[in-house]
């Protein structure tokens, strides 16, 4: 399983001091089958722990998401900021995993190669 994060998430993630570690527990717990919830065409949203903390009082990811495949990291939102995504956002979420899940490892390169996307270190 390869998982990676888009430009946004690589951002939010720095500001917010998430580890590529943090994220790769979260994948962790998807393949284990403890989604935090499913919201359908390839879309989880995934609670991430707060450096130090708990998952409750951390983040909520949003995961493009294709089993044993791969998995895009795309948004984040501490809870304390807002309380989850509105219907546009899911709806847009769910374009996004249509298009990204589908992509050829050639498109996924090219993606990669021009900063849209990164992959998760396993180690870090």
């Amino acid at each position: 399983m390869r998982v990676f994060k888009n430009a946004w998430l690589e951002r939010f993630a720095r500001k917010q001091h998430i580890p590529d570690k943090a994220l790769q527990k979260a994948i962790e717990r998807v393949e284990k089958g403890q989604i935090d919830a499913n919201l359908g065409g390839g879309v989880l949203k995934q609670r991430v722990a707060r450096q130090g903390q708990g998952k409750s009082g951390g983040f909520r990811t949003i995961i493009l998401y294709r089993a044993a495949k791969w998995a895009f990291f795309v948004y984040g939102f501490a809870k304390n900021d807002r309380d989850n995504i509105d219907n546009d956002e899911e709806a847009q979420f769910k374009k996004a995993a249509a298009y990204v899940l589908d992509l050829s490892d050639k498109q996924l390169a090219k993606l990669i190669s021009m900063g849209q996307f990164s992959e998760v270190d396993e180690n870090g």
